[in-house]
C-alpha cells in the first residue's frame, strides 16, 4: 500500500473513533439515552471538554473529504514521491495533535491553530504535487 494510502487509511480511523468521547461525555453528564431523547436531545448543559470532544469530531470530519480527495487524486495521478509520503504522514500527525489538543483545552502557543495550519500546509503539498504530475 502507498505511504498515502496508509495515512489515508488512518485518519478514517481516527475520524470515525472521535466520537467516542463525546458520546462518553453524554453519558456520564446525562445518563443512557431514554426513548424520547430519540426525538430531542437532552438540553442539559455538558461538560466543557465533551463540548471541545464534539467539536474536534466535527472539525475532523469537515476536514477529512478534502484530504481523503487529494490523496486520492494524487494516488491515480501515480504522484506518489518521498514528499508526499512526508506529507501524508505530516498531516494525519497534525491531526492527531489537534484533536487531543482540542479536547484537553490546551490553550498554549496557539496550539490548535499551528497543528490546523501544519495539516493545511501537509495537504497543500500533496495538492501541488498532484497538479505538478498532471500537468
Amino acid at each position: 500500500m502507498a505511504p498515502e494510502l496508509f495515512y489515508l487509511l488512518l485518519t478514517a480511523i481516527l475520524t470515525s473513533l472521535l466520537w467516542i468521547p463525546v458520546v462518553i461525555g453524554k453519558v456520564l453528564a446525562r445518563g443512557p439515552l431514554k426513548p424520547e431523547d430519540y426525538k430531542v436531545e437532552r438540553t442539559t448543559p455538558l461538560p466543557d471538554w465533551v463540548n471541545r470532544a464534539n467539536r474536534a469530531h466535527m472539525n475532523a470530519v469537515e476536514n477529512f473529504a478534502q484530504f481523503a480527495a487529494v490523496v486520492l487524486i494524487a494516488h491515480l495521478a501515480q504522484a506518489s514521491s518521498v514528499v508526499t509520503a512526508i506529507a501524508a504522514m505530516v498531516y494525519f500527525e497534525a491531526r492527531v495533535l489537534h484533536a487531543l489538543v482540542h479536547i484537553t483545552g490546551f490553550s498554549h502557543f496557539m496550539a490548535r491553530t499551528l497543528l490546523f495550519t501544519i495539516s493545511w500546509i501537509a495537504l497543500l503539498v500533496i495538492a501541488v504535487e498532484a497538479l505538478r504530475k498532471a500537468l
